[in-house]
């Protein structure tokens, strides 16, 4: 009997069985092999974004866990709920880590939807940007103030309003810019080689 086998944890992927599109994401060059704070952050909102771009984004997380082979990783809606509560700013924030694979597999995850939801994505920066030249308030276009409410009832509904980094975005306006700041992020994921520049973009500043 094979005894370092034995002490492998039922349902671990191994280095040897990832999915192998994690490998185009390179480590990042930090000492722990968990996220830092502001990693964790970042990966919760860009995909809080998506949920607010189209109703049902929680199951087309999972759904693109099953079909890109990441079923091993973000296993169930538990599991993935816990990985997001990572995020310090949640209400229902747990003291856990986020691994460096963890990480790699939502942001595999976050881009895969990105690049399906390109054109609307597109889209509705660009319908942004002619209000915003225009002067004509962002609510008067639907598409684009149905994408801005969902962002700001999931964001009031699952973060903390105690932290001080919740505090500073109260107001709608606030919200109003991040949600917009998170498509233009989104759209980048889509970009040549969007992918590996987001992630990488993640760790600034965090690399030793």
């Amino acid at each position: 009997m094979n005894v370092s086998a034995s002490l492998t944890p039922f349902n671990s992927p191994t280095q040897d069985s990832l999915p192998m599109v994690l490998d185009t994401l390179p480590d990042p060059a930090i000492a722990s092999k968990t996220c830092p704070r502001r990693t964790r952050l970042q990966i919760d909102l860009i995909l809080l974004a998506i949920e607010a771009l189209e109703l049902g984004g929680s199951e087309a997380i999972l759904t693109f866990a099953q079909e890109l082979d990441l079923k091993g990783i973000v296993k169930d809606r538990v599991n993935l709920w816990r990985m997001r509560s990572s995020n310090p700013l949640r209400r229902a924030h747990i003291r856990r880590p986020l691994s460096i694979m963890e990480a790699k597999a939502l942001v595999v995850i976050a881009c895969y939807i990105a690049r399906r939801l390109t054109v609307v994505i597109r889209q509705l920066l660009m319908i942004c940007q002619q209000m915003e030249e225009k002067q004509i308030p962002l609510e008067q276009n639907l598409r684009l103030s149905n994408y801005l409410e969902r962002f700001r009832a999931h964001f009031k509904s699952r973060m903390n309003a105690r932290r001080s980094g919740v505090l500073a975005l109260t107001s709608d306006a606030k919200l109003d810019e991040l949600a917009i700041n998170l498509l233009g992020q989104l759209l980048f994921c889509t970009g040549t080689a969007g992918m590996q520049r987001f992630w990488i973009s993640l760790f600034d500043g965090e690399v030793e």
